[in-house]
């Protein structure tokens, strides 16, 4: 069952409101009455052992997890005061305000320009000086500006692994979201590009609200407002982070915060 806040309630808004969300894959029950709320301009980490239903939850929140073929759910997940789930939503519309980045850094086989120039025009943004605007103040909100202002044109897999993920950032803000899902966006960074996108991260948080899936404690602890403990499809423990690694009230969460499972 989902931990409660004990502490103050928070001044900020909910942009998701999960209530009672069930997820299938086919006859596995992947996610059992999720009821979480996650709030504006804050980092809200989810964590967890391997197959507890971490990700399955983050491709709920922009629908995503409905490209697998046997999904269904119930329940709702109000983003912004509207249910997601209803059939008057469509997935285009959301996908458009909440954006993602994956495990693996993904550019497309192109410049660095056109990847960050390709979702303002998928959405009918021609002018060359309106584009080269969103270019750079999207290539300056990732923090990459500085590295790549002088290769535009080069091809995106020309940069490292940690520029990459730093590139499909600015590809998301290039859409201007309000929300960014991460899932597991340093897992195949090495420790200096992961502090780089850390720090990234805490910088877009003033603006965006940011939703991580992470492996790394260390991690969830340095960088998360909030974080819920995934377990077998349920959240087990939802709190402020400093009480989920300092105080936790379920057992289960301080054993596996302490490695002994997962």
């Amino acid at each position: 069952m989902t931990r409660l806040l004990t502490r103050p309630i928070p001044t900020n808004k909910t942009v998701y409101q999960t209530e009672g969300l069930n997820l299938w894959y086919g006859a596995t029950h992947a996610l059992k009455e999720i009821n979480l709320s996650i709030y504006e301009k804050e980092v809200t980490a989810i964590i967890g052992p391997s197959g507890c239903g971490k990700s399955t939850f983050l491709k709920t929140l922009n629908r995503m997890v409905e490209l697998v073929p046997t999904v269904r759910t119930s329940g709702t997940i109000s983003y912004q005061g509207r249910n997601i789930l209803d059939k008057s939503f469509r997935p285009e519309e959301l996908r458009t305000r909440v954006g993602m980045v994956f495990q693996k850094p993904n550019p497309f086989p192109k410049s660095i320009y056109e990847n960050v120039a390709y979702g303002p025009k998928i959405h009918g943004i021609r002018n060359k000086k309106i584009l080269d605007q969103i270019v750079e103040q999207s290539l300056r909100g990732a923090s990459i500006w500085d590295e790549v202002k002088d290769r535009l044109k080069e091809n995106a897999y020309g940069l490292s692994g940690g520029q990459q993920q730093r590139l499909c950032i600015a590809r998301c803000l290039a859409i201007e979201p309000n929300v960014i899902l991460m899932d597991e966006p340093t897992s195949a960074l090495d420790p200096k590009s992961t502090l780089r996108v850390e720090e990234l991260i805490q910088k877009l948080k003033k603006d965006y609200s940011i939703v991580i899936v992470t492996h790394n404690m260390q991690q969830a602890s340095r960088i998360s407002d909030k974080t819920a403990f995934f377990l077998n499809g349920e959240v087990v423990e939802y709190d402020n982070t400093d009480i989920i690694f300092n105080n936790p009230t379920d057992l289960r969460t301080e054993d596996y915060i302490a490695g002994r499972f997962g």
